[in-house]
């Protein structure tokens, strides 16, 4: 095991990078779904901060919104629509308040 930590075969915060890298870009997630998943797999959490840390709060609003349209490519319509699409961020780890804002920006796009 030494040997494999010594040359960073195993190496914990590389694998929460590129976890959190592949995760972003392959299935559109947020960094609180991320964050639990990685815990979840035994990551500690002083190795999840640095590596969700590499985006900013507009880099995380473009990924939402990149995801909105991708699902949604007719405007939304109703509350019901946008709560529909409020819900979907929601689920897939990005906070309340950005996934409010995400909508916001898509409905003011379409």
């Amino acid at each position: 095991m030494a040997e494999l930590e010594r040359t960073h075969v195993l190496d914990d915060a590389r694998y929460a990078e590129r976890f959190t890298e592949d995760h972003r870009a392959l299935l559109g997630w947020g960094p609180d779904r991320i964050e639990q998943d990685l815990l979840r797999r035994g990551v500690p959490p002083e190795l999840i901060e640095p590596a969700l840390a590499q985006r900013t709060r507009e880099d995380e609003l473009d990924a939402a919104r990149g995801l909105l349209a991708e699902r949604f490519s007719a405007p939304l319509e109703d509350d019901r629509e946008r709560n529909r699409a409020w819900q979907l961020l929601v689920r897939r780890g990005y906070d309340a308040e950005l996934a409010y804002d995400a909508v916001r920006a898509h409905a003011r796009a379409a």
